[in-house]
């Protein structure tokens, strides 16, 4: 619990001890000896919410989340139920109950990654890359490329290995796709052996040099023999707006990606004869 005052001057008439158990030591005397200490826990995203907490006034009838900074310097969420205090129409004071809730956040964190990661790979999955494809398509416009990728030898591996080793596979194909692509673009598990890559906002010519850096980062990984070997074929697509192209956008990266598939194992054939 919590009553601080902000007018005329700022200072805490109560605040629970529990903080020191919370925040560490020694921040129950801070405060009171210096009421603006707050805002130099308060973080940074927050400092707003806080300051018209106290002075300005809020919607004081729905909890208040903030993150504060205990003393070794991590941010913590709490959330507060707070009671504006005025005199003559004017606010005066703020007293509140305020309680640690970590552990739920921390819940609802881990389910929505859940929701939207891909349990065998940590990446993306297709739920997710389904819902930002169809705001790209309907709620804003911008320049957008989409890559679509297929593992060559999955069934192989796994007919011939077990499916552990197919699962290496999938995971080191998705390490590479990450490594390469997580920075500028969303990379998605779409199906058992398909990945697919959406960059938004960039040019075509950034496009066809991230495909040439793809080719380039799979013949790396296999001439190293760190990992099993990967065989994947792939397609791109560009439209320099997203708005009502992102279907069209889809078929011709998949078609694109199926052509490759055809001519690598026409290739693969033709070695197999000589």
């Amino acid at each position: 619990m919590l009553r601080i005052e902000s007018n005329p001057s700022s200072k805490f008439r109560y605040l629970s001890p529990s903080i020191n158990t919370l925040l560490g030591q020694g921040v129950l005397e801070e405060a009171y000896n210096d009421p603006s200490s707050p805002f130099d826990r308060i973080h940074p995203d927050d400092f707003e919410i806080l300051n018209e907490k106290i002075y300005a006034g809020i919607d004081y009838t729905k909890p208040v989340i903030q993150r504060w900074r205990n003393i070794e310097g991590d941010f913590l969420w709490f959330e507060e139920y707070a009671t504006p205090i005025y005199e003559k129409e004017q606010l005066v004071a703020v007293q509140g109950i305020i309680r640690n809730i970590d552990e739920r956040v921390k819940f609802i964190q881990d389910i929505e990654y859940q929701m939207s990661h891909d349990p065998l790979t940590n990446i993306h999955n297709r739920q997710l890359f389904d819902t930002i494809v169809s705001k790209s398509n309907l709620d804003f416009d911008t320049p957008v490329a989409m890559i679509l990728c297929d593992l060559d030898e999955l069934k192989f591996m796994n007919d011939t290995y077990g499916h552990k080793k197919g699962d290496d596979l999938i995971k080191a194909t998705a390490n590479l796709l990450k490594r390469t692509f997580s920075e500028i673009a969303v990379v998605a598990r779409v199906g058992g052996d398909e990945f697919a890559i959406l960059l938004i906002d960039r040019s075509k010519r950034e496009v066809e040099s991230l495909c040439e850096l793809l080719m380039e980062e799979i013949l790396l990984q296999n001439s190293l023999k760190k990992g099993p070997h990967i065989s994947m074929s792939f397609g791109h697509a560009y439209r320099s707006h997203s708005k009502g192209n992102m279907d069209s956008l889809f078929m011709e990266a998949d078609q694109k990606m199926f052509q490759e598939k055809r001519r690598r194992k026409e290739q693969k054939l033709v070695r197999a004869r000589r």
